[in-house]
């Protein structure tokens, strides 16, 4: 759409950025809440990679908060980690978290859009990407890169999560029967539609890239309670990143039940409840870089 006059167009800017910031605020929220409540998952993660030593440059491929960046420093604390996301306030994040670990020496950021622009990240030993390649528009293009600039027997591991948690119990009773399951069906709907690679078997894309999959594990989540006051604070922000995907196409019955929950200072609030679990998989893919055929 063009816009009517410079003003306008100033205006409309000056809103997507205002938008720009807030989704920022709302997702940095939601990815620092995630790295609270699952860093022992996350450890997990990290110390199952099949390492032939420990790598002394690693590359974060959409970094978001940090979470990946901080559990590889810890896990590898020899390492410099090159952290790589879009967003220039999640990598601020980042580096507020970097230096109140005492490790932000050793931490670059680098804010580029790998859909559209290839930065100069070296020669890394360790690539992670954590939930971030199912956003790309090109995946096979960007395993294409990864295999590219890694260092002769380096590795690429992949982290893709089974969608939002979930929290609330089967037979929960504040609120309509099966509303979780219908508003993350409403949600993998929208997903299948703006985002096709979500869900998707790495191994088979990470082989025609010409990678060798060393190794996969899927890790069950399955927290609480009891739980910590976090855990009612991931909820809340997940079920209203939910809400913002599936409002339109819930029935209002429905609607209606999901805003009592996100009412945190209502009697129905999910911040409130005692019984909350946090219900979730992880799959990881480990692949070595290797020779990309003549075909």
């Amino acid at each position: 759409m063009t816009p009517a006059s410079h003003q306008h167009q100033h205006q409309h800017a000056d809103a997507d950025h205002e938008h720009d910031h807030d989704h920022d605020h709302d997702q940095a929220e939601i990815l620092d809440l995630d790295a609270e409540v699952l860093a022992e998952h996350t450890a997990s993660i990290t110390a199952w990679l099949p390492v032939e030593a420990a790598p002394r440059h690693i590359v974060d491929l959409g970094t978001g908060t940090g979470a990946g960046t901080l559990a590889l420093l810890r896990r590898f604390p020899g390492a410099e980690v090159t952290a790589v996301d879009t967003s220039a306030a999640h990598l601020h994040r980042l580096l507020e978290k970097a230096e109140a670990e005492g490790v932000a020496g050793q931490v670059r950021t680098v804010q580029a859009d790998l859909d559209t622009r290839w930065p100069d990240l070296g020669t890394p030993d360790l690539v992670w990407a954590s939930a971030s390649m199912h956003h790309m528009a090109d995946p096979d293009r960007v395993l294409r890169q990864v295999h590219g600039m890694l260092a002769p027997g380096g590795l690429f591991a992949v982290v893709e999560l089974a969608g939002f948690p979930r929290f609330l119990p089967a037979d929960a009773p504040a609120e309509r029967p099966g509303l979780e399951e219908r508003c993350h069906a409403a949600l993998d709907r929208h997903h299948a539609e703006h985002m096709p690679h979500r869900g998707a078997d790495w191994g088979p894309k990470l082989a025609a890239a010409g990678f060798t999959v060393e190794g996969e594990r899927t890790i069950t989540v399955n927290l609480g309670p009891p739980h910590t006051e976090a855990v009612g604070r991931y909820a809340l922000s997940s079920l209203r990143r939910i809400r913002g995907g599936v409002a339109e196409t819930l029935a209002a019955e429905d609607l209606a039940a999901l805003d009592q929950l996100l009412d945190a200072d209502g009697p129905y609030g999910i911040v409130r409840r005692d019984d909350l679990t946090v219900r979730t998989e992880r799959t990881v893919w480990a692949a070595r870089a290797g020779h990309v055929s003549a075909a």
